[in-house]
């Protein structure tokens, strides 16, 4: 199993991601360090040097290209926007969407150029929340309003979902004596 957050930036993607991989006793990835790690550059590096297009190219591909198990995964915010690494997450694990206000984003986020953001010339941060608000919400298999939570409210309450799906999968493999065989998988 393996869990992957995605949202605006600020919204608690890595925090909510350590906080919940050790209460599930999960590995935690931030794709961005692993992007860091790779290129040998900070992502606003990244992003002068490249622009956003090179950017979002490299997060999409390494998102594609991770492999984990029993893994949270914490991709960067824009991670919405290439369609290639979004499908390989949603395929490897459950898409979990933390949703927080605009204001709230703005309240929190601080420097988005020192931060690393890929924020397309001409936009505000206001049109980039819009935006990325339709994606997220289209790729999201499970969305979580934080509004009014703090992390470890938001930490707790995945943490029920997560261990009552696990059990149920458990439950469900218990009932079922399963034969595979070269002819395919037959429950009985």
């Amino acid at each position: 199993m393996n869990i992957t957050f995605i949202g605006m930036p600020s919204s608690g993607k890595s925090t909510i991601g350590v906080l919940l991989a050790k209460r599930l006793g999960m590995n935690f990835i931030d794709l961005d360090i692993v992007i860091q790690e790779k290129t040998g550059k900070l992502l606003k590096e990244i992003i002068a040097e490249q622009g956003n297009e090179g950017f979002l190219k490299i997060e999409g591909d390494t998102a594609a290209s991770i492999h984990p198990g029993n893994a949270v995964i914490a991709p960067g915010g824009s991670i919405c926007y290439e369609d290639w690494g979004m499908q390989h997450l949603k395929e490897i694990s459950t898409l979990v969407y933390l949703k927080i206000s605009y204001e709230e984003m703005c309240r929190r986020v601080g420097n988005v150029v020192d931060r690393g953001v890929a924020i397309p010339e001409g936009y505000t941060l206001r049109d980039l929340y819009d935006e990325r608000t339709r994606l997220y919400e289209k790729y999201a298999d499970i969305t979580v309003d934080e509004e009014g939570m703090d992390f470890g409210q938001v930490v707790d309450q995945l943490r029920e979902v997560f261990e009552r799906a696990e059990a149920e999968m458990r439950k469900k493999f218990r009932s079922e004596d399963i034969v595979i065989s070269k002819e395919g998988r037959e429950a009985r």
